[in-house]
């Protein structure tokens, strides 16, 4: 999908730099064209200092690009349009937000409102904000939709009337927007600045406000909670990164209530929302251990030379180990990947005193001395993801080319000799950001850790069905559960392999179809002698005249091969003769990722129909003799509704 590019000052080094790159595919008219190449150079623009500078400059070049230019040469890229309102002058968002898009290699058709009218926008459901279409509804607020309404003079007792008033009918539009939005609508908290808090002249005063302020925002944040279409981006830590909130000048004369900065840090936070939306979250830290998660170098200095604690610099790597354990105790695998002899690096992994992450904490530890993007190859191959799963982690520019050239699926993340910096680098790009964690999510890496005593299993005896009986594997079919929901939403989102159609669904979307007497959402769980792997897939299915439609298929790549896709089937083909069902109808339609299942709803019965232009492929089962549940696994199916 990219292409690495290494220069030393990615700004202004002439035509090996990424923004000069950028300026020569644009005045060669050929951005379009390259536009797979994109992604990496921006990449390398979002790293230095002034990183946010250079992503809006090369978003005003993005911007003059047409999405439909860049689509008609590469059908797989899929654009995103947005919907931009709020309550001052927003036109330093849009070059941001089109670069930090283009960054996950998403382009952008962008539709910003007038000036000022974001109630109306909000109120209106024939808005760009409630369009067909629309990912994003961004609505930018800022503190003068409160203090534009005081009465003069004011005090905090106004203010309090004031925000309650707003957060009543924020509250009201969000859910207006629940009932006739399709995308997801985006918030915001509002800085107090100084500005207001000095035109009361006494301290006490001045308290009240902060503390009325404060609670108008934790209020703002609680919405979120109460309406599934619903986000809220907390501008604190947005402004606490540094850069003025706004400028003086401008705030006055061009109602430019928010800054660029903040605009452009904004906007990298949309960009990490809406790649998380189309279940873009990464899976996998690989990490690398010399100088990454300790000080020194394990070879040359031994046991005894490396720190994780005790001196300075080593209690930075101290700190990055805290948080990349943190991070691994929410569903994300970890893995080591470093040019080292094995046993030593288990050995400290083991026992030194330093270690936060210990052997247990990694799903994969490949200490070797082959290249390192072949042995991500191999971490990939044996937890059985795509490399465009993986976030790799190393302090050496050489190897993060090397891995960024060869796999470029790979989000690649440069350490470099400061220690310090290492956590802000790791967390900057929320590679890992999932709209809710779910229990599955949780008990991630125990269920991988589970995957390698299955493969233990399999080596052991003598064929691929005496596996599967041994293996005892038990699956259950039902409706979905509330509590579900979420991970049902989040296996849409996520799943590329075993997935027919490739229909992303947001949590509100699963809640809808759940809701409706003529769909069927169900969930598929499943469970062996090594563990509960909980809702492993899902059905969704819903009546089509006299016959039963399948909409959509889908499974964790973690239990392929197990029998649960056909058994999973075979219980709603008998549904549907139970329910009276003329014939079941299904569709496949081919990605990237997906090509592997292509011959499924053949091997169960299922008859071609035609195929589109798209390349779907429809087919129908007639119900006259319906598949057979494989016998190794035990299934329990209790379908309900999908008739209408």
């Amino acid at each position: 999908m990219s292409t690495a590019v290494t220069t030393s000052d990615p700004g202004r080094t002439g035509p090996a730099g990424p923004l000069d790159r950028l300026r020569a595919l644009y005045g060669e008219r050929r951005l379009a064209a390259e536009y797979p190449a994109v992604p990496a150079l921006l990449a390398e623009l979002a790293q230095p200092d002034d990183g946010l500078a250079l992503l809006s400059r090369a978003g005003r070049l993005l911007a003059k690009v047409a999405p439909e230019d860049i689509t008609e040469r590469h059908p797989g890229v899929v654009p995103a349009t947005v919907a931009v309102t709020g309550h001052g002058t927003l036109d330093g968002l849009t070059a941001p937000l089109h670069a930090e898009l283009a960054r996950h290699g998403i382009p952008l058709r962008v539709r910003v409102g007038d000036h000022d009218g974001w109630l109306r926008d909000l109120q209106d459901t024939g808005s760009d904000l409630y369009a067909p279409g629309t990912e994003l509804a961004l609505c930018l607020l800022d503190a003068g939709i409160v203090f534009d309404e005081l009465p003069l003079p004011w005090g905090p007792e106004d203010v309090a009337r004031t925000v309650a008033g707003k957060l009543d009918l924020l509250d009201g539009l969000a859910a207006r927007y629940d009932e006739h939005g399709t995308g997801t609508l985006v918030l915001n908290t509002l800085p107090l600045l100084s500005q207001h808090t000095q035109q009361l002249v006494d301290h006490r005063s001045r308290t009240e406000l902060s503390i009325i302020w404060r609670e108008f925002n934790v209020g703002l944040l609680r919405l979120a909670a109460a309406h599934p279409r619903l986000h809220i981006v907390d501008l604190e830590p947005l402004i606490a990164e540094g850069g003025p909130v706004r400028d003086p000048r401008l705030a006055a004369y061009a109602k430019v209530h928010l800054g660029e900065e903040v605009l452009a840090r904004y906007a990298r936070h949309a960009g990490h929302l809406l790649r998380t939306l189309r279940g873009g979250a990464k899976k996998v830290l690989v990490l690398d251990l010399d100088h990454t998660l300790w000080d020194g170098i394990l070879g040359d200095d031994g046991p005894d030379g490396i720190a994780a604690a005790t001196t300075y610099r080593g209690e930075a790597f101290g700190r990055f180990q805290r948080v990349a354990k943190q991070i691994g105790g929410q569903g994300v695998l970890l893995a080591v990947c470093s040019k080292n002899d094995r046993e030593p690096v288990l050995d400290v992994l083991r026992d030194h005193p330093d270690m936060i992450l210990r052997e247990a904490d990694f799903v994969r530890i490949n200490a070797n001395w082959e290249p390192k993007d072949g042995n991500i190859r191999d971490i990939a191959d044996r937890l059985n993801l795509g490399t465009d799963s993986f976030v790799f982690a190393d302090d050496s520019p050489f190897e993060r080319g090397l891995v960024a050239a060869s796999l470029p699926g790979v989000a690649v993340i440069g350490l470099d000799e400061e220690p310090a910096l290492h956590i802000d680098r790791l967390l900057a790009d929320g590679w890992f950001d999932v709209r809710e964690l779910t229990t599955e999510d949780r008990a991630r890496a125990v269920q991988y850790r589970q995957e390698a005593e299955r493969q233990d299993l399999q080596q052991a005896t003598g064929s691929m069905e005496e596996y599967l009986r041994a293996l005892d594997v038990s699956v259950e079919i039902t409706p979905v559960r509330d509590h579900e929901v979420a991970r049902v939403a989040q296996i849409t989102l996520r799943t590329n392999q075993f997935n027919l159609t490739t229909r992303r669904l947001q949590a509100p979307d699963v809640r809808e179809r759940l809701d409706s007497p003529d769909h069927l959402v169900l969930a598929v769980r499943s469970r062996d002698r090594f563990g509960d792997n909980g809702v492993v897939g899902a059905l969704f299915a819903h009546r089509e005249d006299e016959a039963l439609r399948i909409d959509n298929m889908l499974l964790s790549c973690r239990v392929f091969a197990r029998g649960i896709e056909q058994a999973a089937i075979a219980a709603l083909l008998e549904h549907a003769v139970g329910s009276g069902a003329a014939e079941v109808r299904a569709s496949y339609r081919p990605t990237a990722k997906n090509h592997k299942t292509r011959g499924f709803y053949p091997s169960l019965g299922f008859e071609p129909g035609g195929e589109s232009a798209d390349g779907t492929v429809e087919f129908r089962h007639p119900l006259t003799r319906l598949p057979e549940v494989p016998g190794h696994l035990t299934l329990d199916a209790a379908i309900r509704g999908g008739t209408g």
